[in-house]
């Protein structure tokens, strides 16, 4: 089971960290994705962190303000956001594929269920 969590409401400016949790497998063995979808938009790909050497990957939308990250004694891969703004609005999602370099979605294999975050005053 994969499992995001972490989003809430919270200002522009203002910082969250998201969490993806897995329970009956090992992210260390996976690369793993972080995905956004805002109402009315298609999914968009932000940030994926490889498996084996932990390498990381932004994009645009993510450069610069956003962290990937990863604690294998947690089985947990986080994605700390900084700097949010109200186009950050939108339900958050991790999966997982044992192939993807870049986050793409069709290179993911397993999807939890979101998050939503909400950037407003």
């Amino acid at each position: 089971q994969l499992q995001a969590s972490g989003g809430g409401l919270v200002q522009p400016g203002g910082s969250l960290r998201l969490s993806c949790d897995a329970s009956g497998f090992t992210l260390d063995y996976l690369s793993i994705g972080w995905f956004r979808q805002a109402p009315g938009k298609e999914r968009e790909g932000l940030s994926l962190i490889t498996k084996n050497s932990g390498g990381t990957y932004y994009t645009e939308s993510a450069k610069g303000r956003f962290t990937i990250s990863r604690d294998g004694a947690k089985n947990t891969v986080y994605l700390q956001m900084r700097n949010l703004k109200p186009e950050d609005t939108a339900i958050y999602y991790c999966a997982t594929s044992n192939r993807a370099v870049l986050p793409i979605a069709d290179e993911f294999d397993y999807w939890g269920p979101g998050t939503e975050v909400t950037v407003s005053s």
